[in-house]
Parts: C-alpha cells; sequence; structure tokens
C-alpha cells in the first residue's frame, strides 16, 4: 500500500455519499470503535474513529484505504489491521492535525509500512 493508501478500494463496497458517521468499526480481531468523522476527498479521504474507553477514548485518523468492506446492512466498516495496529497508530487530535502536512505523513508512513 502506498500512494493509494487515501483511497477506498474498488473492492470494499464503499459509495460516495454515504454517510458513514455512527458506524461501528472492526479491525480483523475485533471492534474498536465508531465512525466519528469521514472525508471522501480526492486523494485524502480518511476516517476517524472515536476507539471510546477501549484505548482511554482516543480519536485515530485512518486512512481510507485500510476499509476492506462497508456493510451498509449492518452499518459497519471492516479494516486491514489489527486492534494493536490501531492502538500504536500516530495520535491525532480531530481538527488539531488534519490540515497538519506532517501528522498526515506520519500516519501514512505507519500504516503503509506496518508490515515491515
Amino acid at each position: 500500500m502506498g500512494a493509494d493508501i487515501w483511497g477506498y478500494r474498488e473492492t470494499a463496497g464503499h459509495v460516495p455519499g454515504t454517510r458513514l458517521i455512527g458506524y461501528r468499526v472492526e479491525a480483523t480481531d475485533g471492534h474498536i470503535g465508531k465512525v466519528d468523522k469521514h472525508t471522501e476527498e480526492v486523494g485524502r479521504s480518511y476516517l476517524v474513529v472515536d476507539t471510546g474507553p477501549w484505548i482511554l477514548g482516543r480519536h485515530v485518523m485512518l486512512p481510507a484505504g485500510m476499509v476492506t468492506r462497508v456493510d451498509t446492512e449492518h452499518e459497519t466498516v471492516h479494516l486491514a489491521c489489527t486492534k494493536n495496529e490501531v492502538k500504536e497508530s500516530p495520535d491525532f487530535e480531530s481538527g488539531q492535525h488534519e490540515e497538519d502536512g506532517n501528522a498526515i505523513k506520519l500516519i501514512e508512513h505507519y500504516y503503509a509500512n506496518r508490515h515491515m
């Protein structure tokens, strides 16, 4: 995964315009939270997930390329990463880093190179 990390996978079933806020978010090994915000910007689509009490109410930014499947019937987003990978992801504060180029690069590097 590289430059395309910020776009939804063609196989994910994401339909542009679908409101994902409030959808349940599932990592490969279990539930991690709910979608707090999402964007459909070309070249920089992402989800902000509220992890709730699981990791102390932290918000994480996940590039849209991490989404493997959007299940609109069950309002669930499935990811291509584990709970621990989300837990260890770079810090993100909603509103603070959304336009911070360095934070975006850090998040991109983390998810693009997580299997190295």
